[in-house]
């Protein structure tokens, strides 16, 4: 096994292209972003879907 010796493994890491620290703290801020939007629009969807049910007489 030719691919697994420790001169091929090295060869392949050397190949990945890491992140820069700008890129990592952009992409960093887009995903928080992201994921407090969604927290933002589940909640308004319950509170929605609770006050409809609670119109009804359900809850």
């Amino acid at each position: 096994m030719k691919w697994f010796s420790f001169s091929a493994i090295w060869k392949e890491i050397s190949k990945i292209r890491w992140p820069k620290k700008e890129d990592l703290f952009t992409n960093s801020i887009q995903v928080i972003i992201f994921t407090g939007f969604f927290v933002i629009f589940f909640a308004l969807c319950l509170a929605l879907i609770s006050a409809f049910l609670n119109s009804l007489g359900v809850l």
